[in-house]
């Protein structure tokens, strides 16, 4: 598509059938993809690819919808397992225009590897090109890993998609909050005059313990229960090839 392709991957310690069935079964799927507010399938008649819509909020107000066409391989020769999909919006004021992808479940001892890799088209001409590469499709990498970590916590320690996107919420208000109170001192003076006689010696001390502070917000890692994109891979350690699969799937209209 003239594009770089998303690339995600997160090791997941969890039966090979319980991920497949969290990923493949909409209800469960739209619970942890931040990409997705809504999936449906779409009736289909038997032996066809599977068709589906899907909606993403953007705003309170807004909503996007479009739809898309998927296959699976449950049962292969290496014991992995393959999904691939395709995938198209008309509405206008969604940035994909359509796109392609797929996820592949590698057992890999104890655990497995689930990836992804997909493109898209986005639309608005060089202005949504300029405006995808720039944002667009950065914040699509880091949704994509985020919400495969979210899906890990699930299967791993059991943290509901729910539950996590609190934990997120209340980790990211906390760091703000340092943030700010290091930045702007509030507060500080009234804790140097109650140190008395040791105030002077306090206040060389305290703009290293403020930026000491603001570092720890900024770069400490995640809580174990705290979904977070860099746990993930965001490139493949050999050379990834979309499965003959999507070769099967015709463009959704």
């Amino acid at each position: 598509m003239g594009h770089t392709g998303l690339y995600i991957e997160a090791r997941i310690r969890a039966d090979l059938d319980a991920l497949w069935a969290r990923t493949q079964e909409p209800s469960e799927h739209q619970r942890w993809d931040l990409r997705f507010s809504e999936i449906d399938y779409l009736p289909r008649e038997p032996g066809e690819p599977q068709r589906f819509r899907y909606a993403t909020r953007v705003l309170p107000f807004l909503t996007v919808a479009g739809t898309g066409v998927s296959a699976g391989e449950k049962e292969r020769p290496d014991g992995t397992r393959t999904s691939a999909l395709r995938f198209s919006s008309p509405h206008p004021l969604s940035l994909l225009a359509e796109g392609s992808g797929y996820w592949r479940y590698i057992p890999d001892g104890d655990g497995v590897r689930f990836l992804t890799g997909y493109d898209y088209r986005p639309r608005w001409g060089a202005l949504g090109a300029l405006a995808d590469r720039l944002l667009f499709r950065p914040l699509m990498g880091w949704a994509t890993a985020w919400s495969f970590d979210r899906l890990r916590l699930w299967l791993e320690r059991g943290v509901t998609p729910e539950r996590a996107r609190l934990n997120w919420l209340a980790e990211l208000t906390v760091r703000a909050l340092v943030i700010a109170v290091a930045c702007t001192g509030l507060g500080l003076e009234s804790l140097l005059r109650l140190l008395g006689p040791f105030a002077a010696s306090a206040a060389y001390l305290c703009p290293l313990l403020l930026a000491a502070a603001v570092c720890v917000a900024l770069f400490k890692s995640p809580l174990p229960g705290t979904p977070a994109a860099r746990r993930c891979l965001r490139q493949p350690l050999t050379r990834a090839r979309a499965p003959r699969l999507l070769r099967t799937l015709e463009n959704p209209r």
